[in-house]
């Protein structure tokens, strides 16, 4: 998820009640449910870099437990010798402060296990993906229940100050985002499972799906983008979850390419190799030129329908020889060499 939507959970956990279980729980909530992105320090440069580490250790169990501990002794340290509390600040206790500094980092995985990108739970002793694909990186309709959650309350505060009536709490706005969220994961859930069937339940081109994905939308929890494999093509079409079936007819169909020398030689560079071990539904494409070739590399996760999102996409040129030339890794439109 976006790092907007991980400091707002965070903010949403803190008032909901963990603010009163230690001093400094707001500041580690926040700082812990960001903090494995820190793996974007090291994911910047050379070819493939960001697919390579991001979402690697620390978007695993170990590693979210490892931060959440260090931090939580970080915190510690420097509140030991922080001023006095204020009278309405609990003290600071250090179990809590551990136990919420695990809330905050667990609170990451979890929220990037539900996208389509996936994390890789088990790293460092296995590099698979693991993926729930029931939200997209950054889902507008959950910013909108976090920010009402967290903003109404503060708004009826306000007020509350001007006309010297009581002062409403935070908890329960806080409360009814994170109760939000759990039940826009439901209803995802189910919506991608009615989206999975509905993909399952058809041929695409006389030839029977060897494998089927659905992926979020940002335009509806009920819109999703389907992929389905078959011998001879990868098809990508628009799965509606209430709709009563899907009509491959108005797939776009992208056929797969033949093996080829110049295809091995791009899935033996780094960038390829790379790309080739994150891709789930990987769709190659490869072009002679006047001086050699050019192959592209797709993960049909992040395509659309249309090609007006071109989604995560590797380019590699090859000489003649199949000496590598150019390898570049770009999603959305922005690259990375």
């Amino acid at each position: 998820m976006d790092n907007l939507t991980h400091t707002l959970t965070a903010l949403a956990m803190s008032q909901a009640g963990l603010n009163r279980k230690t001093r400094f729980a707001t500041l580690a909530l926040v700082i812990g449910a960001n903090l494995p992105d820190i793996d974007l320090l090291w994911s910047m440069g050379g070819h493939g870099n960001y697919l390579k580490y991001h979402r690697g250790f620390t978007h695993s169990l170990a590693g979210v437990a490892v931060l959440g501990a260090a931090l939580a002794a970080l915190i510690h340290y420097v509140g030991q010798r922080a001023g006095p509390p204020k009278k309405a600040s609990p003290p600071l206790d250090a179990r809590w402060l551990f136990i919420i500094c695990w809330i905050a980092t667990g609170s990451h995985l979890l929220m990037d296990f539900t996208n389509a990108y996936g994390v890789r739970l088990f790293s460092p002793f296995s590099e698979r993906w693991y993926a729930w694909d029931i939200m997209p990186i950054v889902d507008f309709l959950l910013l909108a229940l976090l920010i009402l959650g967290l903003g109404v309350p503060a708004l009826f505060r306000i007020i509350s100050e001007e006309v010297g009536a009581r002062k409403p709490a935070y908890q329960r706005g806080a409360i009814f985002a994170l109760a939000g969220l759990v039940l826009l994961w439901g209803v995802r859930d189910l919506a991608h499972r009615r989206a999975l069937s509905l993909l399952d339940a058809n041929t695409y081109g006389h030839e029977d799906p060897l494998e089927i994905g659905a992926f979020p939308t940002f335009a509806s929890p009920l819109a999703w983008s389907g992929v389905a494999e078959t011998n001879s093509a990868f098809y990508v079409l628009g799965v509606d979850a209430l709709a009563d079936n899907v009509d491959p007819r108005r797939a776009r169909v992208l056929p797969k390419a033949e093996p080829s020398p110049a295809l091995e030689a791009a899935l033996k560079t780094r960038t390829g190799g790379v790309f080739a071990d994150f891709a789930r539904f990987l769709w190659s494409q490869v072009d002679e030129t006047e001086d050699g070739y050019d192959v592209t590399l797709r993960d049909l996760r992040f395509a659309s329908v249309s090609e007006e999102r071109p989604g995560f996409v590797v380019r590699i040129a090859l000489d003649k020889n199949l000496r590598v030339e150019s390898e570049e890794f770009s999603f959305s439109g922005r690259t990375r060499n």
